[in-house]
């Protein structure tokens, strides 16, 4: 055989074993008909809607933007608990009894079986034992899951403490000094009222003791109309002098403050009420709240809350405008920093911090807002520690495990 036979069927050779080294290893590394051994399947999600999930490209089918790649190793990657920390069903769950189906945009429209929305979306399982479909701890849509410390430090996760406070709430309010001759008109009436049915003597007609007592009755009502104690109307009463300071500058007069209805409640006699003029720069005057008007303006929706404040140097004048605070102090209350409260609508709610990296979404129910904190009613207990900043991350994240693990469950059940 000659040399250069030789050496093509050397070459011949090398390339044919080259060739089947490529393909054993192309065959080597796809996916198997069962399944085994095949990497994580991607899918594609909403940026804006974390509850849409697919398994291919696409576009929102609620805002129309391109869904995002992801790719399931990724919240794999830094979890503590493996598939639960993904929101992928765990072994068995298929064999789990499904509660009911709740629709993936309104989760107050439930079906007792599978269904699909308007917009050919399907309806999400809820699994009786609260799986990896389920919503955490009663909060529609959103599931517990776990995050590595170096995912919380890239997304700049803090955490604050729920615990007592001593609360106190400042309510701000547009006022004026009084011009009130109204007021003054019916203070002057029951005065009058009252000398016209002391001067009635024994023998005075029973007509005439009727009207007089009419005439009293009626003073007195419209007095309590404009928000007066009874206390401070005995007062006005018995007083010597008329009350001028409703209609000129005086060495006392009365503020008027208009509080808006949601914080009326609040606000009673004897609070410690704070007057500064903007036209008097480092004027402020200091009083208390004096009487609260019974009746609201259908107008604004507030109610006149009433101060006297001396001003021994005559310098305010009637109409002229003022700026009050009034401080009301709540007491001690359960209290959770204002930035952990992510307000859905729907539904206030807080993300819980456990062991391991756990968040847990949690709905709670507040009260006031005061320095900076809520006044907790219920969801929440002291001691417990919450997440008060990324809270908008985390609340995606948690819609998107719900998301995931409903598109994986669906997809195993075809």
């Amino acid at each position: 055989m000659s040399r250069r036979r030789v050496l093509v069927i050397v070459v011949v050779l090398a390339f044919l074993a080259a060739g089947g080294i490529y393909w054993r290893r192309a065959f080597d590394t796809a996916p198997h008909a069962d399944g085994a051994g095949s990497a994580p399947k991607a899918v594609y999600q909403c940026s804006m809607h974390p509850q849409v999930v697919q398994d291919h490209p696409g576009n929102c089918p609620i805002c129309n933007m391109a869904l995002q790649r992801v790719d399931p190793a990724e919240h794999e990657h830094g979890s503590a608990t493996g598939s639960a920390a993904t929101g992928t069903a765990p072994a068995g769950v298929a064999e789990r009894k499904i509660k009911f189906y709740r629709h993936p945009m309104r989760p107050e429209i439930v079906s007792d079986h599978p269904a699909k929305d308007e917009m050919g979306m399907d309806y999400i399982p809820v699994y009786e034992e609260g799986g990896a479909a389920a919503t955490g701890a009663g909060v529609p849509g959103r599931a517990p899951f776990t995050l590595s410390p170096q995912r919380q430090q890239l997304i700049g996760v803090t955490r604050g403490r729920v615990g007592v406070r001593s609360l106190t709430v400042e309510i701000r309010a547009a006022g004026r000094v009084a011009y009130d001759p109204a007021l003054y008109r019916a203070i002057v009436d029951y005065r009058e009222a009252i000398r016209t049915r002391g001067a009635l003597g024994p023998s005075a007609r029973e007509e005439a003791r009727a009207g007089t007592a009419t005439l009293v009755r009626g003073a007195y009502l419209r007095l309590l109309q404009q928000g007066l104690t009874e206390a401070q109307i005995d007062a006005f009463a018995r007083a010597d002098r008329d009350p001028v300071e409703l209609l000129l500058p005086g060495e006392r007069v009365w503020i008027y403050a208009q509080v808006y209805e949601y914080e009326v409640p609040l606000v009673k006699p004897g609070l410690e009420m704070t007057v500064t003029a903007p036209s008097r720069p480092g004027y402020e005057l200091h009083t208390t709240v004096a009487a609260v008007d019974a009746i609201l303006d259908p107008a604004t929706r507030t109610a006149r809350v009433r101060g006297l404040v001396a001003t021994p140097a005559r310098d305010l004048r009637p109409e002229s405008f003022v700026q009050v605070r009034i401080t009301v102090p709540l007491g001690d209350a359960l209290a959770v920093p204002n930035e952990a409260v992510l307000d859905t609508g729907r539904h206030q709610i807080v993300f819980v911090v456990g062991g391991e990296g756990r968040f847990e979404p949690r709905a709670v129910t507040l009260g006031r807002a005061a320095q900076g904190y809520y006044e907790v009613l219920g969801g929440l207990a002291d001691g417990d520690e919450v997440v008060t900043s990324a809270n908008f991350l985390i609340d995606s994240e948690s819609r998107f495990r719900t998301a995931l693990a409903a598109f994986e469950s669906a997809a195993g059940g075809h």
